[in-house]
């Protein structure tokens, strides 16, 4: 009678290879904590971590073009607000002559 062999779930590794991504831990303590052998938390990575890295500049840029998008509103509004407090500037300083 010997170990039953475990299966992972594929979110399960892609947690894990995360988790390795973030670089809080090394690999070894990461796959001490789950229970596994650093050679299979490293076959997830080189499996897992190319696919994680190009959605994450995905979302990266996205989030950037998002970003841009609403300074660029932002910026159009205060421009708005300034002409309307020069507007309003000018006319009291009329008012007060």
């Amino acid at each position: 009678m010997g170990k039953q062999r475990r299966s992972f779930s594929e979110e399960y590794k892609r947690d894990a290879v995360r988790r390795l991504a973030a670089g809080q831990q090394g690999l070894s303590q990461i796959a001490r904590d789950l229970g596994i052998h650093p050679n299979l938390l490293d076959a997830w990575r080189r499996k897992y971590g190319k696919l994680s890295t190009a959605v994450s500049s995905t979302k990266s840029q996205l989030s950037l073009e998002e970003e841009n998008a609403r300074l660029r509103r932002e910026n159009a509004a205060l421009k708005e607000d300034r002409e309307i407090l020069k507007k309003a500037a000018a006319f009291f300083a009329k008012e007060s002559r």
